[in-house]
């Protein structure tokens, strides 16, 4: 999860989820994910998550949007009626609205190849399996900072490291009910004075089980 950090400013590169990795015998997507039916789909929302946040660009390849199922083929479309199943169709909208926010927000994708565009916050947390980190945007505005649970272990005392005190804007939530989850969180989070992570400042968050975060904040 964390070796790509090493050599990640020393080339230009692509996270590849591609043609190679949903054929021949090596599963979908989907089926790549463990435990029963709806915590395969949390599970790949989380991984999905994750990839949009690492440095590097991005290769989903046709039919892991929507959660199919088959392995992909060249003599048959893709399985277009998956969507007429709730899950299905929550997992494409989650993915597009991580395309609308990789758009929107250049801290996503500006500063790939800049060590001062990433910085983890905590990927040390082998117990819990939570991954945080921080993409920087060049204007000091819109910073992102991620939060991935990997575990169907829900944390509703979750303490998140946070560089300074200030809010927190909410900008996407796995688990909430437009994406087929119970969860329901504020909008706005605020950061108070405590270290943690090795920050100066944290932000509580009810962090559900499988759940992914994506908060928005402007530095000081």
């Amino acid at each position: 999860m964390t070796f790509a950090m090493t050599y990640a400013y020393s080339e230009n590169y692509i996270l590849v989820l591609s043609h190679d990795e949903v054929v021949h015998l090596k599963c979908s997507m989907i089926n790549k994910m463990p435990g029963l039916e709806n915590d395969k789909f949390e599970n790949l929302k989380a991984g999905y998550t994750f990839m949009f946040g690492h440095p590097g660009k991005k290769l989903l390849f046709m039919g892991q949007d929507i959660g199919q199922y088959r392995e992909w083929s060249e003599e048959r479309e893709i399985d277009w009626f998956l969507l007429e199943d709730k899950k299905n169709e929550h997992l494409q909208a989650y993915v597009r609205d991580l395309l609308t926010l990789y758009k929107k927000y250049p801290a996503m994708h500006a500063r790939d190849t800049e060590a001062l565009g990433f910085s983890w916050v905590n990927a040390d947390d082998a117990d819990r399996s939570i991954f945080s980190f921080i993409r920087w945007s060049e204007t000091g505005k819109n910073n992102l900072l991620f939060v991935v649970n990997f575990t169907p272990v829900a944390r509703p005392d979750y303490k998140c490291g946070v560089p300074q005190v200030g809010n927190y804007e909410l900008l996407l939530d796995s688990r909430s009910i437009k994406y087929g989850g119970e969860h329901t969180a504020k909008k706005t989070y605020k950061g108070f004075e405590g270290e943690c992570d090795h920050q100066p400042c944290h932000i509580d968050y009810d962090l559900p089980a499988y759940g992914a975060a994506i908060f928005r904040f402007n530095t000081v």
